[in-house]
């Protein structure tokens, strides 16, 4: 009996020295480490994660992307790395649903657009399990998307013949075709190369990204677009293994930094990164034309058609798409009067 209650000490105490073991997350970014992604969002969820578990769990940020940025999920899934971010257009097809959170005309903040996107991912698209192999920590956007380019002013959609755009994937893919641009598919870090070469005449990015990625020499005309011309979807997320090494307690703290709370650091960053973004700009006197009303209802008689499209895409993955983005559109609108 002795030897009994001797064993079950010790499995007990081997128990809590598990659960109280201290994890070190390798962190890949594929943007510079100044970069809101890194800088902003990342990091500071790392280090005040590493006081909500009273360094426990901490983070090592690694020198560069473990592997190119179309290739990150799986890099994640795999255990190449244990946290990262990515952007589910990268990966033309595998992503249906985040398509909802790319639609033109969404919101004129990343808070606001984030915020509402991970309660309606949560209530409504988390149960199609499309980022089945990795823990999401998170989805967010970045800011609208507006146009920039080296050739002319954009102020009418006529403007745009002819032009080849970098584009990151995903629904701005498909716009780009319906409002007479050629896109091209590139990681955002490939932007300067593109633009400064000649491949690409224009990039559609929000307004934090010339700044970020040294485009403010190279670009010679922007046109902003109210609520944006579209957007991009995020995920950040962990590799399910190294989830599993973290103790219940631990994770509990985690994840009262993630989901809804990650959402809304990453969308207050990226507002903040494209204030500085139009300064720069406008500060290179870079000429700026402000989409006029007629530009926007060029943009939406070409673009009516996209809504339907995803429509019957989320019926595929088991998902009323129109009572998704409906409701989406609700919650934008809800938080935008807050």
């Amino acid at each position: 009996m002795k030897t009994l209650r001797l064993l079950g000490a010790v499995a007990l105490l081997a128990s809590a020295t598990a659960q109280a073991q201290s994890v070190t997350l390798n962190a890949s970014s594929w943007v510079p480490a100044s970069h809101p992604l890194t800088a902003g969002m990342m990091m500071p969820w790392c280090e005040d994660v590493t006081k909500a578990t009273s360094g426990r769990v901490k983070c090592n940020l690694l020198p560069k992307g473990v592997v190119a940025p179309p290739q990150t999920f799986d890099a994640i899934k795999d255990g190449l790395a244990d946290i990262s971010f990515t952007v589910h257009g990268y990966t033309p097809g595998r992503f249906v649903l985040s398509d909802m959170a790319e639609m033109p005309f969404l919101g004129d903040t990343s808070e606001v657009t984030s915020v509402a996107y991970q309660r309606i991912y949560d209530k409504m698209l988390a149960k199609a399990d499309e980022h089945k192999g990795v823990v999401t920590l998170g989805v967010f956007t970045h800011g609208p998307g507006q146009m920039y380019n080296t050739k002319r002013p954009i102020n009418a959609l006529k403007d745009l013949d002819g032009l080849k755009i970098r584009v990151g994937g995903g629904m701005v893919n498909e716009i780009t075709k319906l409002i007479g641009a050629s896109p091209l598919l590139k990681p955002a870090s490939e932007s300067y190369e593109i633009l400064s070469s000649g491949v690409a005449d224009g990039v559609f990015f929000p307004k934090e990204s010339p700044m970020s990625f040294k485009l403010v020499p190279l670009i010679k005309h922007v046109t902003y677009v109210p609520g944006g011309l579209y957007n991009v979807s995020f995920v950040f997320m962990m590799n399910p293994a190294t989830w599993g090494k973290i103790s219940k307690a631990d994770q509990g703290a985690i994840m009262k930094l993630s989901g809804e709370a990650y959402a809304r650091r990453a969308g207050k960053t990226w507002d903040a990164a494209d204030t500085k973004g139009e300064a720069a700009v406008r500060e290179a006197k870079i000429p700026v034309v402000q989409a006029s009303a007629a530009l926007v209802s060029e943009i939406k008689a070409k673009t009516a058609n996209v809504e339907k499209a995803w429509f019957e895409k989320a019926k595929t993955k088991g998902v009323d798409g129109e009572a998704a983005l409906k409701a989406f559109r609700a919650e934008i609108a809800a938080l935008s009067k807050k």
